[in-house]
């Protein structure tokens, strides 16, 4: 049977619920089809539920930061407290009947159930295709990606899923990865009393980002307690029933109670069949252009991590405006990613924005860099315990604008919205080197490091 519909959107991440909502709104019959839950990795799994156990690691940090500040204190961590809040408060115990509600309220038909692309502007779900007169949008996301290690894919270990999941603290914990998502778990659990090491294959934690930024993380890592391992290759991987050992090469191996493989993130374009729309499935992503159409698929488009411009909710509702005004024949600004922000929401929480300074060098521009510690500027002065971080700028001196920055510190993904403004805008550094900054805050850091880099 072929059920027929206007748009159809394949996958109800966040960028795609917001696409199929708002064209929904707007008259469209809009069929939203997904197998998993409305609203996609973020509320359920990801930024939400993460930031909570982020939140409340933090809070145990800074009372162990009471003495020497404002007296004495006792911490008694309690993960009891933040399980529950999670499902209680941001995941509904993984129930998305009220995101469901909200789709269909809008005037939305919801289909539960894994969808392929069948070919242009068709989707096959469970036997059923449903065929769309004017689009087809995906936003499928991605899936947490197995390293193929021998042993590993045999074992019960964590993804990032079964960490926001869990019910205990495990008494010794391993991660498998050293990104965003595998350094911010490792640092909660670490403060809930599991004892934590973290196995990076590459050189460094947090590789896109500077590298003071990897240097600075690990070294608090390793103040609090942290066991951080660099540069190591993993033979196997074995799991006796009770604990799992993570054989090494050339060194001892690594024995916990639970491992987390926090390797990263991808989309599977075997499973969407992208090949019926002339994709190769082999690829990192679908081919989008600044409209985010898919490139050679017509009435196909795009949002979300399988457009490859970014793994981050907010990346995926920048798009979603796009495809929405796109489709509805409206004006649309062409798709830009000079300025895309990130953070990791580890203690000190890093946030970046546009170009590192070796992708500013890569690009052959004139690069001049200004820096500043945020622990000399009188905010970090006074916040005095727990207080490690800098500012790093990163100019095209040819042009005089920002192409990148970095800001490292207590509200570091706070104070990046400002440097995130000044490269979105290219706004001169003349400029900046000449606004007032309130005193004393933080991001008066980045006057400090405008002086630096134009030399006093």
């Amino acid at each position: 049977m072929t059920e027929r519909a206007e748009v159809i959107v394949l996958g109800m991440g966040p960028g795609s619920e917001d696409v199929a909502g708002r064209l929904a709104e707007s008259g469209l019959d809009v069929v939203g089809i997904d197998a998993e839950l409305v609203g996609g990795e973020c509320p359920y799994w990801g930024c939400v539920p993460s930031k909570m156990m982020i939140r409340a690691a933090d809070l145990l940090a800074e009372g162990r930061r009471v003495p020497g500040m404002a007296g004495e204190s006792r911490i008694d961590p309690d993960w009891s407290v933040v399980a529950t809040r999670i499902r209680q408060e941001a995941t509904d115990d993984w129930d998305d009947t009220v995101a469901v509600r909200r789709f269909e309220d809008k005037g939305g038909r919801f289909v539960r159930g894994w969808g392929r692309l069948e070919g242009p502007r068709r989707v096959a779900v469970d036997g059923e295709v449903y065929e769309a007169s004017r689009a087809v949008v995906v936003g499928t996301g991605s899936r947490t990606w197995t390293p193929p290690v021998a042993g590993l894919a045999d074992t019960p270990y964590w993804t990032n899923r079964d960490a926001i999941e869990a019910l205990e603290v495990p008494p010794t914990l391993g991660v498998l990865g050293g990104g965003a998502i595998g350094v911010e778990l490792a640092q909660v659990f670490h403060r809930f009393g599991s004892a934590v090491t973290v196995l990076e294959a590459g050189p460094r934690l947090v590789g896109p980002e500077e590298p003071e930024s990897s240097s600075l993380l690990a070294e608090v890592f390793t103040d609090e307690g942290i066991d951080v391992r660099t540069g190591v290759t993993i033979e196997s991987v074995h799991h006796d029933g009770h604990r799992f050992t993570v054989t090494l090469a050339g060194g001892p191996p690594v024995v916990v109670d639970q491992l987390l493989v926090a390797a990263g993130r991808r989309p599977d374009l075997v499973q969407l069949n992208a090949s019926a729309v002339g994709v190769d499935e082999s690829a990192r992503s679908l081919p989008v252009d600044d409209h985010l159409r898919v490139v050679g698929a017509e009435g196909l488009w795009a949002v979300g991590d399988v457009t490859g411009k970014g793994a981050f909710t907010h990346v995926s509702m920048y798009q979603a405006d796009i495809v929405v005004r796109d489709i509805l024949g409206q004006e649309v600004v062409p798709a830009d990613y000079r300025a895309v922000p990130r953070v990791t929401f580890t203690d000190p929480e890093i946030g970046s924005v546009g170009m590192s300074e070796h992708d500013a060098h890569q690009a052959g521009l004139s690069v001049r860099v200004g820096t500043a510690q945020v622990p000399s500027s009188t905010r970090g002065w006074i916040h005095k315990a727990g207080n490690r971080g800098f500012v790093k700028l990163v100019e095209d001196a040819d042009r005089g604008v920002l192409v990148g920055a970095t800001s490292v510190g207590p509200w570091g993904g706070e104070v990046l919205g400002l440097l995130s403004l000044a490269v979105h805008a290219e706004v001169p550094t003349r400029s900046l080197r000449h606004m007032i900054y309130a005193y004393p805050t933080f991001h008066r850091a980045v006057e400090a490091a405008v002086r630096d880099l134009q030399g006093g």
